[in-house]
C-alpha cells in the first residue's frame, strides 16, 4: 500500500499529488492519503470519479485531516 502525507498542502496541491502518486502504480493498487485541506472532502471524490479511481474511504482523523483510500482504476 503507497501513503501519501499531504497535510499542510492547499487545493489543489492535495489531488495533483495524488495524481502524480497514483500514476506508477499498478491498477488495483490502493494510496492513502492523509489532507487537511478542507477543498479536499469535494476535490478528491471528484478526482476519483474523474479518472476512474475508487474512493474506498474518507475518514476523519485528528487535527482537522482526513485520511482518503483511493483504489487506482484500471
Amino acid at each position: 500500500m503507497a501513503v501519501l502525507d499531504a497535510r499542510g498542502l492547499l487545493c489543489p496541491l492535495p489531488v495533483l499529488k495524488v495524481r502524480k502518486r497514483l500514476g506508477p502504480l499498478a491498477p488495483g493498487a490502493v494510496l492513502e492519503m492523509l489532507a487537511d485541506d478542507p477543498a479536499a472532502i469535494v476535490d478528491v471524490p471528484h478526482f476519483c470519479a474523474e479518472a476512474g479511481h475508487e474512493l474506498l474511504s474518507a475518514t476523519p482523523r485528528d487535527a482537522g485531516a482526513t485520511l482518503y483510500r483511493i483504489r487506482k482504476g484500471g
